[in-house]
């Protein structure tokens, strides 16, 4: 979908309905799903024996990703998560060992999100597993408006080849999101209903 100048309201409206539904899942029907998501992603990633990780913890309403680090520890991947260093700056990433006790970081805005300590090691994923608000079957993602996985996604992919996975609940899926130039597509988005494999333009 080409960029308008009513992009942005466009984004602010579908952004807050697929923040609706997934706000509206029941409880019971979040731990089910997270389970499945999980299951998904791990099917279409394949072997992750060696490759390093990044995942995200939940905020709100986002999907759990507790199963899906423990299937990735599981299947021999190091697992990492994004710390922000800076507003409009790349993420950077640490890496996450098992049992480690994760601290406050400093999140967009006045948010605060937990990340391993300054001692864990800094590290470039091979995969990105990517939060989001929306998305659409071409791959489109809707986040939340701070633009750090657009910029870093960029950064890492003119350095070298990386697979960027949405991940979601089903219900957050939309007909069409708006494209700005300097949004960064994904690979993939996994959810509880199964991959959504971006279609062609």
């Amino acid at each position: 979908m080409p960029y308008s100048p009513d992009a942005q309201f466009d984004k602010a409206s579908l952004r807050s309905e697929a923040l609706a539904r997934r706000a509206a899942l029941h409880p019971n029907a979040r731990e089910a799903a997270a389970e499945a998501a999980a299951a998904n992603a791990l099917a279409w990633l394949g072997d992750v024996r060696g490759e390093v990780v990044s995942v995200f913890t939940p905020i709100g309403t986002e999907i759990g990703t507790g199963p899906l680090i423990r299937r990735l520890r599981e299947g021999g991947a190091a697992v990492a998560l994004p710390v922000v260093v800076e507003n409009g700056k790349p993420l950077i990433f640490r890496q996450w060992e098992a049992g480690v006790e994760l601290v406050a970081s400093k999140g967009p805005g006045r948010i605060v999100i937990p990340a391993p300590p300054e001692t864990a090691p800094a590290v470039v994923p091979d995969v990105l597993v990517v939060p989001l608000a929306a998305f659409d079957a071409r791959g489109n993602r809707l986040g939340y408006g701070a633009g750090f996985y657009d910029r870093t996604l960029a950064l890492l992919r003119g350095a070298k080849r990386i697979e960027a996975v949405g991940y979601a609940f089903a219900v957050q899926e939309l007909a069409a999101v708006p494209a700005e130039p300097h949004d960064e597509r994904l690979d993939a988005i996994a959810t509880d209903a199964g991959i959504v494999r971006p279609a062609e333009d």
